[in-house]
């Protein structure tokens, strides 16, 4: 297999690798979330009374120490 035709294969498969990346993302961006999992961040009604200490609930009043 000449050199030539090593790099057009191996320019192929990059391009197909990047190429299907890109449409994956895209169709997963696109995709909604399942049914009752629309709202699942963090917001003040549901932070603001939560006893857990979790990276998300930040409307919890942290210590200084912390």
């Amino acid at each position: 297999m000449s050199d030539t035709l090593r790099l057009v294969i191996a320019i192929g498969v990059i391009l197909f690798l990047l190429a299907t990346f890109i449409v994956t993302f895209i169709l997963y961006k696109r995709t909604p979330a399942p049914k009752g999992c629309e709202n699942m961040g963090p917001n003040k009604e549901r932070c603001k009374n939560c006893e857990m200490s979790c990276h998300l609930n930040i409307y919890a009043d942290r210590k200084e120490n912390e």
